[in-house]
């Protein structure tokens, strides 16, 4: 049974900083220890800090490598990355990695330098432009700015050429937290992969780690032991045997792809395929690595692929990469969304881990359906900054209650998307700090999916609501987002305004509050209500009882209202909590008769 405890009503009064910088252009001289640029940078930190604290009600800071990262300077938006060559040898004695990246991009304003990240621990030995002239550069935390011998000019394109070399940090617990995974098979043999999602892509590769610059495509170029294979993003272009006792895998990405979404997965893998057929003939391969002693089960566990991707085209539309095809990849660690190539590691098991917030988790694999759904939301449609992962998780999240609602009905659906009620902390906003690589709560994935599971009904119209599901991932297909972006599309899709939903559930930790007073005499029953929010002006439409065994929607907002319950008794008052996500305030009064 879901959990439909009440919840605390916190008052957090917000905050507002508007910051509004203005892009110069610096001499290489003066670079990057122009005073001004520190000055604007260490107020941008300064503000966003105070602003998510407040909020938040909890301190947090943040470093001047957490805004390196997170802002795009003009050293980071002078240039437009199109493609990327990373050609690195992977070495499982050592655990270090070797080779380079080839970095082409096209100028959009005229600069002396650019900035690449890569973390500091990871050595660089050289850089090229163009192919042949050395470039030098400076380092600072995790990220380099490397001076261009004379001013690159807004529409031209060139190439940097980064050779380097190191140990990237080791994951300690994937994927939740950043780095390599260096393990083994049952037989000892090297069992490889890499998880970087908010830790960074630039962990292990140089590149502009910002989400919001996405190469149009890319080619993978992975060296190993010649007795193993790697698997990575996109289709096997070849497989080169080199002379030192080692093989060059070539893969090639043909559609934009985030940067921590870049894979590799090194193991002796067996192979096995399929292909699903969509309703409208769309043909769509499926490939499937897993260790060889877990064949048999990943052929009966991935079965589950069929009807999943049957749900996925009629919620949410085609495939996005169908050129690149689809893999699940068997890792050592419990999965990642990595496209083309998604990363499983759920023990050939339904739930997560065999665990569930309800009945109907079990009924399939959550580790296949949910970083599944993230090919949709958050590989296709993209955050354009981390501050925005909301858009990821809590659309991938909310995918899951639609699976089993599709699979098993409406009603299961709504158990086990209000199970995880009891997952929601409401400690701070889900949308984080902006421009300094920090996300938001991670209530981003269960209070997010009951706030789009609320969104549908207050919409109160499924063919309109299904329909902007699928229009979100036609409109935004391939690219990179702001939330608002978002936001603004399904409020030009609906008859009215939902920002003060959204900022509600999104910017704020408490959740509207619906005060409603009962008072009851004679055999007169009326509800006054009105809402209780952060936001001003909240305006939400909810359905409650009003009358014996009779539901209807109300219109509540930040002033009390008053109607007839019709004779319905006090104590069998309720608001539909499985619709709509909120807390109910019941207060009762009754008038004795003379």
């Amino acid at each position: 049974m879901p959990c439909l405890g009440k919840r605390s009503f916190t008052f957090v009064k917000k905050y507002k900083a508007r910051f509004i910088m203005k892009s110069y252009k610096h001499h290489a001289s003066a670079f990057p220890i122009n005073m001004l640029w520190k000055i604007c940078l260490f107020l941008m930190v300064f503000w966003q800090s105070d602003l998510y604290a407040q909020l938040g009600k909890r301190k947090i800071s943040f470093t001047r490598a957490d805004t390196l990262r997170g802002t795009l300077s003009p050293a980071r938006s002078s240039y437009d990355v199109y493609f990327y060559h990373l050609d690195i040898t992977i070495d499982p004695v050592s655990k270090s990695i070797h080779g380079s990246n080839t970095i082409y991009f096209e100028v959009t304003e005229n600069t002396h330098h650019l900035q690449v990240d890569l973390f500091e621990n990871m050595h660089i030995s050289r850089i090229s432009l163009n192919g042949h002239k050395k470039l030098k550069f400076d380092r600072e935390h995790n990220a380099m700015f490397i001076h261009l011998p004379q001013e690159a000019t807004k529409g031209s394109r060139q190439f940097i050429k980064i050779y380097y070399d190191g140990k990237p940090i080791e994951a300690k617990r994937p994927p939740w937290d950043g780095g390599f995974v260096w393990s083994e098979d049952s037989d000892e043999n090297p069992w490889i992969g890499v998880a970087c999602q908010g830790t960074g892509a630039s962990l292990w590769w140089p590149n502009k780690d910002h989400q919001s610059d996405e190469p149009d495509s890319m080619l993978i170029s992975i060296t190993a032991p010649e007795d193993l294979q790697n698997i990575s993003n996109g289709r096997l272009r070849k497989v080169t045997k080199l002379k030192n006792g080692t093989r060059r895998f070539d893969w090639f990405v043909s559609y934009p792809i985030n940067n921590y979404n870049v894979t590799v997965n090194i193991a002796r893998y067996a192979h096995f395929k399929d292909q699903f057929i969509s309703d409208e003939g769309d043909t769509l391969s499926l490939d499937y690595y897993v260790l060889p002693d877990k064949l048999e089960d990943a052929k009966k566990q991935f079965s589950q692929v069929q009807p999943m991707m049957k749900f996925f085209y009629e919620y949410f539309g085609p495939y996005p990469f169908t050129r690149d095809g689809y893999k699940l990849v068997h890792t050592p660690y419990v999965g990642m969304e990595h496209q083309s190539a998604v990363a499983y590691g759920n023990g050939f098991t339904n739930g997560y881990r065999g665990q569930s917030s309800c009945e109907s988790g079990l009924k399939f694999d959550f580790i296949i359906l949910h970083e599944s759904a993230h090919e949709w939301w958050g590989n296709s449609i993209t955050a354009n900054d981390i501050a925005d992962m909301w858009i990821h998780e809590s659309f991938g999240s909310y995918a899951e209650g639609l699976y089993v609602e599709c699979q098993y009905g409406y009603d299961e659906g709504m158990k086990y998307i209000n199970s995880k009620r009891q997952n929601v902390r409401n400690d701070r906003p889900i949308i984080g700090p902006y421009g300094v690589n920090r996300e938001g709560s991670g209530d981003m994935y269960a209070k997010g999916q009951l706030m789009l599971n609320t969104l549908r009904h207050v919409i109160g119209n499924d063919s309109l609501w299904f329909g902007i599901l699928r229009g979100l991932n036609e409109n935004f297909r391939h690219k990179s987002i702001a939330g608002q972006q978002l936001i603004d599309y399904i409020n030009d899709k609906t008859p009215m305004d939902l920002q003060p939903i959204f900022d509600q559930y999104l910017k704020y930790t408490g959740l509207p509050q619906l005060n409603v007073t009962l008072r009851k005499k004679g055999k007169k029953v009326t509800a006054t209500y009105r809402w209780k929010t952060d936001v001003k002006n909240f305006d939400m439409p909810v359905k409650v009882t009003t009358g014996p065994g009779k539901w209807a929607i109300i219109y509540p907002t930040t002033k009390s209202q008053t109607i007839d319950l019709h004779g319905l008794h006090p104590d069998n008052f309720q608001a539909a909590e499985d619709q709509f996500y909120i807390d109910v305030k019941i207060r009762k009064i009754y008038f004795v008769s003379d």
